[in-house]
C-alpha cells in the first residue's frame, strides 16, 4: 500500500526501511513475510538512484565465464583496497540473485538464441552484465514496485526525509557498558511540515549516495547522503569517503540534468574522441575505452583540462541505427530530445559525481555498530568496492546484502521473538523561532558547498585544495548549525546539514590517504603506496 501522508505522529512497524531504491524494495518483499513493514520514500515512489541504472548486474551467467574471473575483475578494479571475503561473497551469490528477479518477473533482454543477451563492460574480463535494455533499473524497479505495493504487511509512505535516528543515547535511555540501539527515526512529512516519529524493532538504511555533493552529478536530486549523515550523527563508523566514483560520461548539454551515457555505450565499441576528432584512451590505457572507470574519468578529466574544451565526444554513430535503437533506446530517445542524433553524430560527454564507494561500516550481515540498525546498499561500506567499484557491481550489492541482511534479521527474531520497546518522545522543536525567512542562505550555502567541492576534491586534488575546502567547510558547517537550531525544520535545511557533514566526511577521509590509488588522486602524493596505505580510512565516531 501506498500512502502519500500518515494522519498519526506515531507510527510502528517491526521493520523500517528508509530508502525506496532496488535494495529497500527487495528487503521489504523478504521481510513482510515475517512482520510488518513501513517503507519510506523521500520523493514519489520509484525515484532513486536505481531507477537511472542503465547498464545492468553483474553476475557469472556463461559457461564459459568464472566466478574467479569477476572476482579478480572486482579486486582490480578495487587497487587492492576489496575485502576479498566480501567479493567473494557477493560475486559467489550473483547467480542466485539473477535467477530470483527472473523468477518474480523481470524482463531481461534475450539474444537471438533464446538466451540472456550478456553485454561487457568496463574492467570486465567476459560478457556477463545481463540487461533490460538500457533502462535495467527501472525494469527492476517496476518489478519490485508492483509487488511491495500489493503487500499487505507492507505500507510505503511517500515524501517522508528522515531528520535523524532515534537511539538509545538520543532518549537518554542509555546504559553504560552496553551497546547504543536504534529504535526508529523522527522524519519530516514534506507535505504537511509535520515531524513524524517512527518506531520498529529493526531500522535499516537503505538511501542510496550522496552525489549531490557536487555540482555535476548523475544522481537525482534525493542522493543527500541522508543514511550516512544520520548514522555518523548516531555513532555509526564510516569509511572510504574519498572513494567518490566519477562517471566518465554523463550528458553535456545545457538542458540536460544529470542524464547518464551508460558504460555499456563504449563496452559494445563506443570511442571516445576530443573535439578535433581524434582518439586519445589508447595514450592513457592498454585497454582504452574498456579501463576502469576511474582510469577512464582521470583521462577526460587530463584532456579537457589541456585542451581548455568544456567537453569530450562519445560516438557510437558507427555501428548504425539499428544496433543502436535496438541496444540503447533509451538513450537515443533523450539525446534526440535535445537535438543530438546518435547515429549519426558523437555525444558531448563529461564526468560527473556517480557512486559513493564509502559509507556507513557494515558486516556481511548488514549489520552497523548500533543494534537493531542496518544498512545495505550504496549507503553502506562492506569492503565490495574498494578504491573504485566495477562497473554493474551495485544493484548485485543491493540484491545480495538485501537477502543476507533479512537473513540476519529473521534469525534474531528466531532467537527473540518478542521485544519491549520504549516509549519514544516526540520530536522536540523548542527554542526554534519558526520560519526564519531566509531561503537564499540555504541556497547560498548548498551552492558554494557543490562547487568547491568539484573544484577542490573532485577527480584531482592536491594538499592546498584539501586544505582550503576544509577551511570552507568548517565554516559553513558552523554556521548550518546555528541556522539549523534556530529555525523550523524543512527539507532544504535537513538536506543542507546532510550535505555539509558528507563534505566534511570526504574532505577529511581524502586528507587522510596520503597515496593516489583508485577514485582518490593527489598531486602532492601522486604514486600509490601499498607499503603504507590505508585499507580503509575509518573516520573517528562522534561522542
Amino acid at each position: 500500500m501506498i500512502v502519500n501522508s500518515p494522519e498519526e505522529r506515531l507510527l510502528s512497524a517491526d521493520f523500517l526501511i528508509l530508502g525506496g531504491g532496488i535494495a529497500g524494495l527487495d528487503l521489504a518483499l523478504r521481510l513482510a513475510g515475517n512482520g510488518s513493514v513501513i517503507l519510506l520514500t523521500k520523493t514519489e515512489a520509484g525515484e532513486s538512484n536505481s531507477q537511472y541504472a542503465q547498464g545492468g548486474i553483474a553476475a557469472v551467467l556463461d559457461p564459459d565465464d568464472q566466478l574467479e574471473a569477476h572476482i579478480e575483475d572486482t579486486l582490480v578494479a578495487g587497487a587492492g583496497l576489496c575485502h576479498p571475503e566480501t567479493v567473494r561473497f557477493v560475486v559467489g551469490n550473483g547467480a542466485k540473485s539473477i535467477r530470483r528477479l527472473i523468477d518474480i518477473g523481470v524482463a531481461f533482454t534475450r539474444d537471438e538464441d533464446g538466451g540472456y543477451h550478456l553485454t561487457r563492460e568496463g574492467g570486465h574480463s567476459a560478457r556477463r552484465v545481463i540487461h533490460t535494455a538500457d533502462a535495467t533499473g527501472k525494469a527492476v524497479m517496476a518489478t519490485l514496485l508492483e509487488r511491495v505495493s500489493q503487500h499487505p504487511n507492507i505500507r510505503m509512505y511517500q515524501d517522508q526525509i528522515a531528520i535523524d535516528l532515534i537511539t538509545a543515547h538520543k532518549i537518554g535511555r542509555f546504559v553504560p557498558g552496553q551497546p547504543n540501539r536504534c529504535f526508529g527515526a523522527y522524519v519530516l512529512d514534506i507535505p504537511t511540515s509535520r515531524v513524524i516519529t517512527y518506531q520498529a524493532r529493526f531500522t535499516i538504511l537503505a538511501t542510496g549516495g550522496a552525489g549531490k555533493v557536487y555540482l555535476y552529478t548523475s544522481n537525482p536530486d534525493t542522493a543527500t547522503g541522508d543514511g550516512i549523515a544520520m548514522a555518523y550523527r548516531a555513532g555509526c563508523r564510516v569509511a572510504n569517503m574519498e572513494f567518490m566514483q566519477f562517471h566518465p560520461t554523463c550528458l553535456y548539454h545545457p538542458s540536460a540534468k544529470n542524464f547518464l551515457i551508460s558504460e555499456a555505450v563504449r563496452g559494445e565499441g563506443g570511442i571516445l574522441l576530443r573535439q578535433d576528432g581524434t582518439r586519445f584512451m589508447p595514450h592513457h590505457h592498454p585497454d582504452a575505452e574498456l579501463a576502469p572507470r576511474d582510469i577512464v574519468a582521470q583521462s577526460i578529466d587530463y584532456e579537457m583540462k589541456r585542451t581548455g574544451d568544456d567537453c569530450v565526444f562519445l560516438d557510437i554513430s558507427f555501428k548504425g541505427r539499428s544496433f543502436i535503437e535496438e541496444h540503447f533506446p533509451t538513450i537515443m530517445a533523450k539525446c534526440a530530445t535535445f537535438g543530438i542524433a546518435i547515429d549519426k553524430e558523437p555525444i558531448p560527454v563529461v564526468p560527473a559525481a556517480h557512486y559513493t564507494c564509502g559509507g556507513v561500516v557494515t558486516g556481511l550481515d548488514g549489520r552497523t555498530d548500533l543494534d537493531g540498525l542496518f544498512a545495505i546498499g550504496e549507503v553502506s561500506h562492506t569492503g565490495l568496492h574498494g578504491a573504485n567499484r566495477l562497473a554493474s557491481n551495485s544493484i548485485l550489492e543491493c540484491l545480495v546484502f538485501a537477502d543476507a541482511t533479512a537473513n540476519t534479521i529473521l534469525t534474531q527474531i528466531r532467537e527473540r521473538p518478542r521485544v519491549t520497546q520504549p516509549t519514544l518522545p516526540p520530536w522536540d522543536s523548542f527554542g526554534t523561532d519558526g520560519q526564519c525567512g531566509e531561503e537564499v542562505l540555504i541556497t547560498h550555502n548548498w551552492d558554494e558547498i557543490r562547487r568547491f567541492m568539484g573544484n577542490y576534491v573532485g577527480i584531482v586534488r592536491s594538499n592546498r585544495r584539501l586544505a582550503r575546502a576544509r577551511h570552507r567547510i568548517e565554516l559553513l558547517q558552523q554556521e548550518i548549525n546555528e541556522y539549523y537550531w534556530d529555525c523550523q525544520i524543512t527539507q532544504n535545511l535537513i538536506e543542507l546539514r546532510n550535505i555539509a557533514l558528507i563534505a566534511s566526511l570526504i574532505i577529511r577521509s581524502a586528507i587522510h590517504r596520503k597515496e593516489s590509488r583508485g577514485l582518490h588522486y593527489n598531486t602532492d602524493y601522486p604514486n600509490r603506496d601499498d607499503m603504507h596505505c590505508l585499507r580503509d580510512t575509518v573516520l573517528p565516531i562522534l561522542t
